[in-house]
């Protein structure tokens, strides 16, 4: 990467944008998912249909994560976080418009749009934050992350409380597109500066590094790991909620709380993260991360009482909690790739953080989804295998 000139406060500036950003994108992302079940209701799906809908954001983000390394490097990660923010919140206004006229082509369409500013904001936000942690020298991304889940435990309490109170959830949206809209253009005035990185060799420059990144094998490994462990975070973030309301007959309220709860306990773990990770090391910290996970799963899944389900679903978010950034953080050890591996484990994650739950969708139609939920055991059985490739690399290597 190139070095930076800017001052400690003003890499201390850059993280706090980069705090409040992930916030935000965790916010917005929730205010959606927390009342999922009051989409399905409204325009009267079943958890198939809910997940073809849920593929759409899949689609969208899919479309856009491979090409968000090259945005990023054409415009910088500030201005992709802007353009995101503003795509996003346009699609949070039409899905809007389409529960008022519960129209399921245009929701298909809004969603599309919603998983490209979605994926596009979250790769320049993990850009930005390995950036920011390499210059400041400790472990933060787990903090960064921590901001996201805060920013969906909020977004699941007022998708809870509104519900109570009976508030539709297009005025919801509205309001929180232009939140959100008003965070993303202003916030990343405070990034640090981003200019092309290029790779120096004995006949010049090569700016074309995207090729060499995929090519990487523990690059690309770092991904399987991130791909199985964050499935358990998108399913949890997807389908806890609607899975309460069918498996245990929660009210839709009851069923958003118990999704605060594994979002508490993702947050909790993940502001506690960086000083449990630099104590036991990124591998250990891996595998005890997704034991919990299944343990929690198998909790909540067989729980026939809802205190046994909120207590499976905040040990589920524990264990769910440190997966991505320890990947992240993984993939941007060797400095001079870092933001090219960095888009490349994101891109790869998020095949199962957005693809993975509206699979479980279809198999939920024929076992319910809440037994559908036991189908993530596999894959986070694979991340438990393969957790040894997040070693650090020798600082040899990091240069």
């Amino acid at each position: 990467m190139t070095t930076s000139t800017r001052t400690v406060p003003n890499v201390n500036a850059a993280a706090i944008a980069t705090f409040f950003v992930f916030g935000m994108n965790g916010l917005v992302f929730a205010s959606w998912a927390a009342r999922i079940p009051a989409v399905t209701e409204a325009l009267s799906l079943t958890s198939g249909q809910m997940g073809s809908l849920l593929l759409c954001t899949a689609v969208g983000s899919l479309l856009a994560l491979p090409t968000a390394g090259w945005v990023v490097g054409r415009i910088g990660t500030a201005n992709t976080v802007r353009t995101a923010g503003a795509v996003a919140a346009a699609a949070g206004v039409g899905i809007a418009v389409a529960l008022m006229a519960a129209s399921v082509p245009v929701m298909a369409v809004s969603l599309f749009f919603f998983g490209i500013g979605i994926g596009l904001w979250d790769v320049a936000q993990n850009i930005e934050g390995a950036d920011v942690e390499h210059r400041l020298r400790r472990t933060i991304m787990p903090q960064f992350h921590a901001a996201f889940s805060g920013g969906a435990f909020v977004g699941a309490l007022i998708g809870a409380g509104l519900s109570h109170l009976g508030v539709g959830l297009p005025e919801h949206l509205l309001v929180i597109a232009g939140i959100a809209l008003v965070l993303a253009l202003t916030a990343p005035r405070y990034f640090l500066p981003h200019a092309p990185v290029v790779e120096v060799s004995d006949g010049g420059t090569d700016v074309k590094r995207g090729p060499s990144a995929w090519r990487d094998g523990r690059t690309l490994l770092i991904g399987v790991v991130v791909l199985g462990a964050t499935l358990t975070e998108g399913a949890g973030n997807d389908w806890i909620a609607k899975a309460a309301v069918d498996g245990l007959g929660t009210s839709e309220g009851g069923g958003a709380l118990l999704f605060a709860l594994f979002v508490t306990g993702m947050t909790l773990m993940r502001f506690l993260g960086g000083k449990v990770i630099d104590k036991f090391g990124r591998v250990a910290v891996l595998r005890a991360s997704m034991a919990a996970a299944a343990v929690g799963l198998v909790l909540f899944v067989l729980a026939d009482n809802v205190v046994l389900a909120g207590a499976g679903a905040t040990l589920w978010g524990v264990g769910a909690a440190l997966a991505f950034p320890m990947g992240m953080s993984a993939a941007a050890d060797d400095r001079k790739h870092a933001a090219a591996r960095v888009s490349v484990v994101s891109t790869i994650g998020y095949v199962a953080f957005l693809a993975g739950p509206p699979l479980l969708g279809y198999l939920g139609d024929h076992t319910g989804i809440h037994n559908a939920l036991l189908a993530i055991g596999a894959p986070i059985l694979v991340a438990l295998l393969l957790a040894g490739v997040a070693k650090p690399l020798p600082a040899t290597q990091e240069k």
